[in-house]
């Protein structure tokens, strides 16, 4: 495109709408025109010169670019009002990652092809982005024993948890705590696992067992996977087929050795994954971790990059590495 086009963000004010907006503001090819917020209406929006509109004062039939960020049940209905209206659209809630309105899921790295000069694409959960990316080139590489479950454990930070006030997200609540919650794969990302999993796996789709855990630090995902695998496969195996598979790819790191932390990946749209043997089973099984910031390649980041792909752009504009 030769001129900026003109991009809505509906749910500004929440934490993933906030960082959208941030990295819009530094974004070439994209013009921020209109932010919406319910309870900030009216109120300006600091650094643009916009104010917060209700979202149904945003004119979608101008818009080039929607990126709907609203609540679950409400976020995929604007998302399908505004590709009505024309425009390119990312929905950064789960209604639509099913696939509903003919939405394609983005996980560039896994589907780019479905994505390029697409119109309407779902943007993946969070939980899910990294446990897709570190097992769909295991899966491929017929490394994982699909006669077993994987097990994993995942922890996030507060702003996970979205905005709105809550009591048990309260700092005196969350500091110096580390807690289980949606147990017993009850969390609602479970459906969304099962069904990328089906995408890349086919008929030998994986079971699973997936836990995640609240951890007292603002923003991040850490998420270990214990995976079996098929006899005489070992990390390093692990290792080669997720290089082979990510070479190229500006945002996978692979770790030749040892395990990603925290603190490699924040303020970067980026996952790091690693792998490690464990020792003294009967029956083999790996271990890998991977490391993300839920706010960028687990939501806001990975919309733009959606975005970028969409529109023709380098899917790396505007994005941190």
């Amino acid at each position: 495109m030769n001129k900026k086009a003109l991009t809505a963000v509906l749910g500004a004010s929440g934490y993933t709408g906030m960082e959208l907006v941030r990295l819009l503001r530094r974004h070439p090819g994209l013009s921020l025109h209109w932010a919406t917020s319910e309870s900030e209406a009216g109120r300006p929006m600091r650094g643009t010169g916009l104010e917060y509109l209700p979202v149904t004062e945003v004119p979608l039939a101008e818009a080039d670019v929607v990126f709907a960020c609203l609540p679950h049940g409400e976020s995929g209905e604007w998302a399908l009002r505004a590709r009505e209206g024309g425009a390119r659209v990312i929905d950064l809630s789960a209604d639509l990652r099913a696939g509903e309105a003919g939405a394609v899921y983005g996980i560039p790295e896994l589907w780019r092809e479905a994505i390029q000069g697409g119109c309407l694409v779902a943007n993946p959960g969070c939980y899910p982005t990294g446990v897709l990316l570190t097992l769909a080139p295991l899966i491929r590489s017929g490394l994982v024993d699909a006669g077993r479950p994987v097990i994993i454990d995942a922890a996030s930070g507060v702003t996970g948890a979205g905005r709105t006030p809550k009591r048990d997200m309260l700092f005196g609540e969350v500091a110096d705590d580390y807690r289980a919650y949606g147990v017993g794969n009850t969390h609602r990302h479970v459906p969304e696992i099962a069904e990328g999993l089906a995408r890349i796996a086919g008929e030998k789709a994986l079971e699973f067992v997936f836990t995640p855990h609240l951890l007292p630090v603002r923003r991040g995902i850490l998420e270990t996977l214990y995976v079996p695998v098929a006899p005489d496969v070992d990390a390093r195996d692990a290792v080669s087929a997720l290089q082979s598979a990510y070479a190229g790819e500006p945002f996978i790191d692979v770790l030749e050795r040892g395990l990603p932390s925290l603190h490699d990946v924040v303020g970067r749209n980026t996952v790091a994954i690693g792998c490690a043997a464990v020792e003294r089973l009967r029956r083999p099984m790996i271990l890998c971790v991977a490391a993300f910031d839920n706010l960028l390649k687990g939501a806001a980041g990975q919309a733009l990059q959606n975005a970028n792909l969409m529109l023709g752009y380098c899917e790396q504009e505007g994005l941190p590495l």
